[in-house]
C-alpha cells in the first residue's frame, strides 16, 4: 500500500494538494450580495484568495487566472499580445482557425484540444489542485455544412468555489444530458454573433436556461449584434458595461440578479 501511494504521488502530483481547491457549486444555485471588483491592469495582476481574474483578450479568447497564479487561456490561437508569458493551460476549439493553433508553444504544460478523432470527441478532466478543468462535448458544423459530432467543447473551470464555463463555438442548444453534465455555471462566456454560432433567439434561450449569475458576451463582430443580444436579455438580466477588458469575481460577491458584464477586449501588453 505504501509503495502504491508513493507511485501515485509521483505520477499524479495534483492529488497531493487537490484539497486546496474550494469545492465549486456547479449544481447549487448561487445567490449572494451584489458586487464586482473591476480591474484595468495591463499586466498580470495578483489575485486574492478565493477570487478568479478574467481578462477578455480577443474574439473568444480569455485569460483566466487563479489566486496562486495558474494561467488558463481559452480558444488559444498562439497570440495573446506583447506580454511574454506561457500559460499553464490552453483550451482550443477548431470550428475556425481563430479559435485554435496547430502549433501551441511546446512549453505550455497542458494544451487541451476540444475535439478528438472525427465524430468521437474528447474527454478532459485535468485536476491541478487549485483548478479543475473539464469539458462537455457538443456538435459543430463541419466543412460543406455537414455536422461533426462532438467537434466542439464547452470547457468548465472549477476554482475558488466557482464554476466558470466557456461555450466555445456552440452550434446547437445543449440536450438534457449536456445541461446536466455542465451543472450550474456561475459565470459563462457566450458567443453572441447571431449566425456563425447560434442564432440570437436560441443563444438567449440557452443562457436563460443556464441562469448563470454572470454572462460575458464574446464572439460578437459588430455593436449591432451585441446590442441585439443585450436587448433580448434585458427582461431577465441586468446589463453592466465594464470600462475595460477585465474583472475579478468571487463566490461571495456574485450579483443577486443575473447580470451581463460587457467587457471590451484588449490584448495582454507589456506595461509601460
Amino acid at each position: 500500500m505504501i509503495r502504491l501511494i508513493l507511485v501515485l504521488s509521483l505520477i499524479l502530483p495534483g492529488i497531493a494538494w487537490a484539497q486546496d481547491r474550494t469545492p465549486s457549486h456547479c449544481i447549487a444555485l448561487a445567490g449572494t450580495t451584489p458586487g464586482i471588483e473591476y480591474l484595468h491592469k495591463a499586466s498580470l495582476p495578483e489575485v486574492a484568495a478565493e477570487n478568479v481574474h478574467l481578462h477578455y483578450i480577443a474574439h473568444a479568447s480569455f485569460l483566466i487566472r487563479s489566486h496562486r497564479g495558474l494561467n488558463i487561456v481559452t480558444d488559444y490561437t498562439g497570440f495573446t499580445g506583447t506580454l511574454p508569458f506561457i500559460p499553464d493551460v490552453v483550451t482550443m476549439n477548431h470550428a475556425h482557425d481563430s479559435h485554435w493553433t496547430a502549433f501551441p508553444d511546446p512549453a505550455i504544460p497542458h494544451p487541451l484540444p476540444g475535439w478528438g478523432e472525427f465524430g468521437e470527441g474528447i474527454e478532459h478532466h485535468l485536476d491541478l489542485g487549485e483548478v479543475l478543468v473539464r469539458n462537455v462535448s457538443t456538435d459543430i458544423r463541419s466543412a460543406f455544412s455537414g455536422i461533426e459530432t462532438k467537434g466542439n467543447s464547452i470547457f468548465v473551470f472549477e476554482m475558488a468555489g466557482l464554476c466558470v464555463g466557456h461555450l466555445g463555438h456552440l452550434h446547437h442548444a445543449p440536450d438534457p444530458a449536456q445541461y446536466a453534465a455542465l451543472g450550474r455555471l456561475d459565470v459563462v462566456m457566450a458567443p453572441v454573433d447571431g449566425g456563425y454560432t447560434l442564432d440570437q433567439p436560441t443563444m438567449i434561450s440557452v443562457l436563460k436556461r443556464l441562469k448563470s449569475s454572470i454572462v460575458i458576451p464574446m464572439h460578437w463582430f459588430s455593436e449591432f449584434a451585441l446590442e441585439d443580444f443585450l436587448d433580448g436579455m434585458r427582461d431577465e438580466f441586468s446589463i453592466v458595461e465594464v470600462d475595460g477588458p477585465s474583472l475579478t469575481v468571487s463566490l461571495d460577491r456574485l450579483p443577486a440578479r443575473p447580470t451581463i458584464m460587457v467587457l471590451r477586449p484588449a490584448y495582454l501588453k507589456v506595461p509601460r
